[in-house]
């Protein structure tokens, strides 16, 4: 796809993005239809915890949540070896991995033949999710990296939805392919994200860090949004190009010349500790505010909270999935106008809200109350897909600089996993042992996160990623940035103004009128501004 260049090119990183990010999606919501069906309690009755069977809830929760510590080790792999491997091998070989964990799976007929395949698969999803943000968003314009990566992550949920509904549909069918075919379907994504991934771009950031700054010129012209009106060599790619290079060597300077694990939490001009810690937190709220309790065990809670069928409980998860897909698209459009704060606040405390009132209809058990349950657990899925469903996932590229950012994004990555797997582990043992009270601690939790955004996480919406060094450079960090530090829209503007300024002189001389002075004077601003 070298052919591409300007807003074709941009939609098909976003689709390779999205790709990646749908397999990530429907792997995590794939095993909750299928944990109460006939065929799969049938052939693992050691984890069948369904009325009148005798499985350990302990062990579900186990088999579920060992993929998030395949995951977690994948994380870490990247951590290792994404930067020297480079973004796109990274994913690729991640959905290798994930293929092969898929194949383990779908030909399981013991229970510890699933658990390897779902930590496989966890290993090649790890290295995935630590990866693609991060080359999604390098990739990117500043005024639309929010909007990107919510697109990323509309898809995601369009997965888990889609898994909802394989998995209601397989219900249908009493063979072993009720369980096994929705298990390996997954690997139909995986290819189709490699396919995507071998004409698609390296990031020009990675490129610049390992020396090869032609390279990278040359997809920085591709990225313009009027690639095809400009030279390689203007003066916006070549302003960039040096941004990009300035800020490699400011944190370079700042880590003394290497990038070691240790560097990510040394106290330095760049702050490398707080910003790594700042996307280590976004991760840790995206988790600790319980949407996996939801996502991974939506049929349970609809049987075992609200006492509903199987059937009846296996049909309004495919209905939640389809609110929580629409709820997802939201973020696309206000974003990047709203800002990642804000919405981080609104759903945190929509949130608080949900699970508290979930506590208290589960407590009364009665059909009205099972009723406001239920709705409860759609509007929870609505709030956290405003404010907390793609902004974690951005947060770990945006905040850390070029010179940590593959490091950073993979310990977020990872410390996600991590807190994933806590949570998918003690949700069943905590339902059965005490109820509704499980929702409670997930409530408090919520209101804690209110303070936590609202005093130490920067605004960085619309800014490049160079920009947003500049909140973390001074004697403090700023939460905003400052009409003193400059027009804050990012470098990618010029090139659209100055490209439609060229675009007007152009088309006034061939009518024979010249250029007025207004237009030229906006043009030369423009290109000194862009020069400096």
């Amino acid at each position: 796809m070298s052919f591409l260049v300007g807003k074709p090119l941009n939609w098909a990183i976003t689709a390779a993005a999205g790709s990646g990010f749908l397999l990530f999606g429907y792997d995590q919501g794939v095993m909750s239809g299928l944990l109460t069906g006939a065929a799969f309690t049938k052939q693992f009755p050691s984890i069948d915890t369904t009325e009148g069977g005798n499985g350990s809830s302990s062990l579900q929760g186990t088999v579920v949540a060992i993929y998030e510590i395949g995951c977690f080790f994948g994380a870490l792999l990247a951590f290792a070896f994404a930067e020297k491997l480079g973004r796109r091998l990274s994913i690729m070989i991640g959905c290798a991995i994930l293929s092969v964990g898929a194949a383990i799976q779908c030909s399981s007929y013991r229970v510890a033949q699933l658990i390897v395949g779902r930590i496989v698969t966890g290993l090649g999803n790890g290295i995935n999710t630590a990866s693609i943000p991060v080359w999604h968003s390098e990739l990117m314009k500043p005024n639309s990296r929010g909007k990107g990566l919510s697109v990323e992550l509309a898809i995601n949920i369009f997965g888990v939805m889609l898994s909802y509904w394989t998995d209601y549909g397989m219900s249908y069918v009493r063979s072993e392919a009720q369980f096994r075919f929705p298990i390996a379907f997954q690997i139909a994504f995986a290819l189709a994200t490699i396919a995507l991934m071998l004409f698609l771009p390296e990031s020009p950031r990675w490129l610049v860090a390992h020396g090869r700054s032609n390279e990278a010129r040359h997809i920085l012209w591709r990225l313009q949004p009027s690639a095809r009106l400009i030279e390689k060599d203007h003066v916006v790619i070549s302003a960039e190009l040096l941004e990009i290079e300035q800020a490699l060597s400011e944190e370079k300077a700042a880590s003394s010349g290497g990038i070691s694990f240790l560097a990510l939490f040394k106290k330095s001009p760049q702050r490398f500790r707080r910003r790594t810690l700042l996307g280590i937190g976004g991760q840790f709220m995206q988790q600790l505010c319980g949407i996996n309790l939801i996502t991974y065990y939506a049929p349970v809670i609809f049987q075992k909270s609200v006492g509903l069928s199987h059937n009846l409980s296996l049909l309004l998860a495919g209905f939640n999935g389809v609110a929580y897909f629409l709820s997802s698209l939201i973020p696309i459009w206000i974003l990047d106008r709203l800002g990642r704060r804000n919405l981080m606040l609104f759903a945190c405390i929509g949130q608080a809200c949900c699970m508290a009132i979930l506590a208290g209809t589960v407590s009364d058990g009665s059909f009205g109350a099972g009723v406001v349950a239920i709705v409860m657990l759609f509007l929870f899925n609505f709030f956290f897909a405003i404010g907390l469903l793609a902004i974690p996932w951005l947060l770990p590229a945006e905040y850390a600089p070029l010179a940590i950012r593959t490091k950073a994004a993979a310990l977020a990555t990872a410390s996600n996993w991590i807190f994933t797997f806590l949570v998918v582990e003690i949700t069943p043992v905590s339902i059965d042992s005490i109820a509704w009270k499980t929702y409670i601690y997930f409530a408090v939790f919520n209101a804690a996160f209110l303070p936590v955004i609202w005093f130490f996480y920067p605004e960085t919406k619309n800014l490049s990623l160079e920009q947003i060094d500049k909140l973390f450079a001074g004697d403090k960090v700023l939460l905003h940035w400052r009409d003193s530090m400059g027009d804050g829209t990012g470098s990618f503007t010029y090139a659209a103004t100055e490209v439609n300024n060229n675009h007007e002189m152009a088309r006034r001389l061939s009518l024979g009128v010249p250029a007025s002075q207004e237009v030229v004077d906006k043009n030369q601003a423009q290109c000194t501004h862009v020069g400096e």
